[in-house]
């Protein structure tokens, strides 16, 4: 038996920090902005960004902080931010972004959990520190992402993280890092159980990078203006910000300003191009430039995931104003991309309404992915538009095992995504049912069974069960069914007045419907797929409010 020939090229790792260095060296003049939370716009390069990026790798390193210790943020998208998702992770320390939108309580478990030595944080959310640094005694220290005139006023002592770069000098060079190690760290949203960490490797980051800047995934590139509105603490933002530092496109960040206006006026003002978000985001979007009366100058583009586009909203932005949409799909396992609508040639010959129909999936896998649907069995199934089954993953940025974990969630090498889907023959990914009950609010799931163990704990109800229901603003809002205990009463009203303090205030219901009997299977189990069908015409009182555009 002959010896295989191996290659004789370089073996270079595949480092994040690679990256900026690549965007500072050949784009630096390239602008990253920044609407701050300080109230005005910040503008510099890339090139000072990578400087500032080593400041926060040698403050870090002079606080302690060794090779595979987590740095925890919560922090809005700014410039701030970036500088951490390479000063962190750049000398082998791990990038660990927090959702801030979570409960306390959570928020405090995740810290733990991730062990974090640091945590940055924007001066909005002190408040949300004081409450969460007590649970946290292994936290070093707390570092304000704001110079010393803009340290909030708080109960926990904190560094000022403009101070901490002002001691610093930025020689410094990165070091070559086994691409293997971590780099990232990111907590599902605990819709069973506590939240569960993908820790995400040099390796997988860089790869994950490229795959999003394929021409038909997100396509970004150094003629782009990118503006992500998909929060950096959600999944590193898509991927964006290493996407973009890879081919050179100026970075615009919206800071903490979400609303319609405040996001087509950064657009126009800074000629963006493309943008990624959820939904409900474009909803308000829309819904401002439509009652102004006004149209995008420079947006070409956007991505929308997180939950389904609706099939109006993604004609409104095409045929009303010229955006083109890319339908996404994608998960916190998966780095997160997974599929992106793309039409190919001969697909884009076909007649419209044919087009649109295929639009309106979830995509097609990009290369680094591959899927299947398999059965009750565990057989793959046809990928013909027809059969639907449990949905598996692979991929080198897809998950192995959750952080602090000895069991592999694999099955034969694959992921099981906990969604039920088709594939059809053109390969378009579709999205029927969740295989776990969980609702998926405005891009953030809710998790049904917390919502009914509070429910549960009223002395006034016996069983109860939370479902989604449809909402024209958030998608999914959710929907509490509930069975009275004998001889006890409770009304709507105080129902959801008792979630207040016990769930993060999205998480309450929207409304709540009575019932004399739940569905249960023959073995006692709770058929939510009845209920779902029991109560599809049932219209929140919230939608209405919703349509309109209030909160």
């Amino acid at each position: 038996m002959t010896t295989p020939l191996l290659g004789q090229m370089m073996d270079v790792p595949l480092n994040v920090s690679s990256l900026l260095k690549h965007a500072a060296t050949y784009a630096g003049d390239t602008e990253i902005v920044s609407r701050r939370v300080e109230g005005d716009i910040h503008r510099y390069t890339y090139r000072d960004c990578e400087q500032r990026a080593k400041r926060l790798a040698q403050a870090l390193i002079r606080l302690g902080v060794t090779p595979g210790e987590r740095i925890g943020t919560l922090a809005w998208n700014g410039y701030r931010h970036l500088e951490a998702y390479y000063g962190v992770t750049g000398f082998g320390a791990v990038c660990h972004t927090i959702n801030p939108r979570l409960f306390p309580e959570q928020i405090a478990y995740i810290v733990n959990h991730a062990d974090d030595r640091y945590v940055l944080f924007d001066t909005t959310f002190a408040a949300l520190i004081d409450v969460i640094a007590p649970q946290c005694p292994q936290v070093k220290g707390w570092i304000a992402l704001a110079d010393e005139a803009h340290l909030p006023s708080m109960a926990t002592p904190a560094f000022s993280y403009e101070t901490l770069l002002a001691g610093e000098d930025g020689d410094f060079d990165w070091p070559v890092l086994d691409e293997r190690w971590a780099s990232n760290l990111c907590y599902t949203s605990g819709t069973t159980g506590n939240p569960k960490g993908a820790v995400y490797s040099h390796r997988s980051s860089v790869l994950h990078a490229y795959g999003a800047s394929l021409p038909d995934a997100m396509g970004v590139s150094a003629r782009d203006a990118v503006l992500p509105v998909v929060p950096m603490f959600h999944v590193n933002a898509w991927g964006i910000p290493h996407a973009a530092p890879l081919t050179g496109a100026k970075l615009v960040f919206p800071g903490k300003d979400l609303d319609g206006k405040s996001l087509f006026d950064l657009m126009e003002t800074e000629r963006v191009t493309f943008s990624a978000g959820v939904p409900t985001v474009w909803m308000c979007l829309l819904q401002y430039v439509r009652e102004a009366g006004k149209r995008f100058s420079s947006l070409e583009r956007t991505v929308i995931g997180g939950s389904a586009c609706p099939p109006a909203m993604l004609r409104e932005f095409e045929d009303v104003y010229g955006v083109h949409v890319i339908h996404a799909w994608g998960m916190t396992e998966m780095s997160p991309l997974g599929t992106l609508v793309r039409l190919n040639w001969e697909q884009s010959q076909r007649p419209l309404e044919a087009q649109r129909r295929l639009t309106e999936k979830q995509g097609v896998p990009i290369f680094g992915v591959d899927m299947k649907i398999v059965g009750d069995e565990g057989r793959e199934l046809p990928r013909d538009g027809v059969a639907f089954g449990d949905l598996h993953v692979r991929g080198p940025w897809v998950i192995d095992r959750y952080f602090r974990s000895e069991a592999s969630p694999l099955v034969d090498g694959w992921f099981p995504t906990g969604d039920v889907a088709t594939l059809d023959p053109d390969g378009f990914l579709q999205i029927t049912d969740r295989s776990k009950d969980v609702i998926k609010s405005g891009g953030e799931w809710i998790s049904s069974i917390d919502v009914e163990n509070v429910a549960v704990a009223h002395p006034a109800v016996a069983e109860a069960a939370c479902i989604a229901c449809a909402h024209p603003k958030w998608t999914e809002r959710p929907l509490l069914v509930v069975v009275k205990r004998a001889g006890e009463n409770v009304t709507r009203e105080e129902l959801l007045a008792f979630y207040e303090g016990k769930v993060a205030k999205w998480w309450i219901p929207d409304d709540v419907v009575f019932l004399e009997q739940l569905p249960h299977t023959a073995t006692g189990k709770l058929q939510k797929l009845k209920l779902r069908e029991m109560l599809r015409d049932h219209v929140l009182p919230t939608a209405n409010a919703g349509a309109a555009g209030v909160a």
